[in-house]
């Protein structure tokens, strides 16, 4: 079986029970099952956490909106063919599945009146979004009609732009450091031939500009054809075991949307000024950032969003008690951690290495009464046994430093 085969990650996501694809369900429309989940929601705090950390304001959008929005934001005319069709309420009620959170985000943006002083206004969300794609291109978590989707729009002033792209690009970085993401470069997606873009030459070149800029002399290849509708894009792309290269964080520049909703601010000598637009997202949508993950680590995703952190392995039933209560300490210790008491206990040993859990904490009678636990990680190292506390403070050091490593630095 080739490597790629053997990465595939439907072919995991089935063997680690991270997700499900039923036709019942649809396609393109996976089930995220409970050791998924919980990776995902790591993935999501951290994010938040992240964005947070760099003054981002998170919200709630609903994924559907009525048809008029997507008309003013330039969607229906040049985005039809990439989503559902309209759904209707009523004789002059039609509602549509959103295509992207960017209309829902310029609402936000003009819910008041702004100042200047609040720019960069920096809008999140981790929100819903459809595409209404072919049955023939769909696979897995990489390409979905349901989308999760790590988005972001800054509103700033023209002068700010350059500064907050490569803020952007340093929080990319940032994250695709703790999540274990191998950038394969940078694309400079721009616009091609046709009639499908929107807005005046010189917003076009002002843009690409800002974004050149901002690049500080990185390696980038040009990408034409491959804006968006609105405006040219840093693309940041990665490449699967299969040799397979898409996109997995992008920065846009929008001079469009802020026309189109009318979004204004007021500067400093009391002049109305349009903002600019900027769309970004660190890590892209959930479903395809995890084909990514789950394929680059073959499941043995770093401790820190591993589904299950610590199986604890009781000898016999002698030492059951001690687990539980050792199940306890972790969970309180903000620890995934489960307890395996079935089968023999070689047999459980290879169970947490082919379920790619971090670490495997054995309890013996001499571990039990002395109050310590033998780890073993799933690279095949075995530790000596240790205290409980020391043995759960290795972990959760591991865990909040978000660390590649199974054991912490010295």
């Amino acid at each position: 079986m080739k490597e790629s085969d053997m990465t595939d990650h439907r072919r995991l996501g089935r063997e680690l029970e991270l997700f499900v694809s039923d036709p019942l369900a649809g396609a393109g429309l996976p089930i995220w099952l409970p050791a998924g989940a919980a990776a995902r929601h790591a993935v999501e705090e951290y994010v938040r956490e992240l964005e947070r950390r760099a003054g981002y304001r998170h919200v709630y959008s609903p994924p559907l909106g009525r048809r008029e929005l997507f008309e003013r934001s330039g969607h229906l005319s040049h985005f039809a063919d990439d989503m559902f069709p309209p759904m209707r309420l009523g004789a002059d009620d039609e509602f549509v599945l959103r295509p992207a959170l960017c209309p829902h985000h310029a609402l936000v943006f003009a819910a008041r009146g702004r100042s200047y002083r609040e720019l960069p206004l920096r809008v999140a969300e981790i929100g819903g979004m459809y595409r209404a794609e072919r049955s023939g291109v769909l696979g897995g978590l990489s390409r979905v009609r349901a989308i999760s989707l790590n988005d972001a729009h800054n509103f700033c002033a023209l002068e700010q732009v350059g500064d907050e792209v490569r803020e952007i690009l340093r929080l990319i970085r940032e994250a695709h450091a703790a999540l274990g993401v191998r950038p394969a470069g940078f694309r400079l997606s721009l616009r091609g031939p046709g009639e499908k873009y929107v807005g005046d030459d010189a917003q076009w070149a002002r843009a690409e500009e800002l974004l050149r800029d901002a690049l500080d002399g990185a390696d980038f290849v040009e990408g034409p054809g491959e804006a968006a509708f609105y405006g040219p894009k840093i693309d940041i792309q990665v490449v699967d075991p299969a040799g397979r290269e898409s996109t997995i964080s992008t920065i846009q520049l929008d001079f469009d949307k802020p026309e189109r909703f009318d979004l204004s601010y007021t500067d400093a000598d009391g002049r109305r000024k349009r903002p600019v637009m900027v769309h970004r997202s660190l890590v892209g949508s959930l479903e395809r950032l995890f084909a990514y993950l789950i394929e680059e680590h073959a499941g043995a995703f770093p401790a820190w969003y591993a589904p299950v952190q610590l199986v604890l392995l009781p000898v016999d039933d002698g030492q059951a008690d001690a687990a539980v209560e050792l199940a306890r300490r972790a969970e309180a210790a903000g620890l995934r951690v489960e307890v395996d008491r079935g089968g023999s206990l070689g047999a459980r040993v290879r169970d947490a290495a082919r379920r790619r859990v971090p670490y495997a904490g054995v309890l013996g009678p001499r571990e039990a009464t002395a109050g310590a636990v033998a780890l073993r990680l799933r690279d095949g190292r075995a530790l000596d046994p240790r205290p409980v506390a020391d043995a759960l403070a290795l972990i959760a050091r591991v865990v909040a430093t978000r660390s590649p490593d199974l054991l912490p630095e010295s």
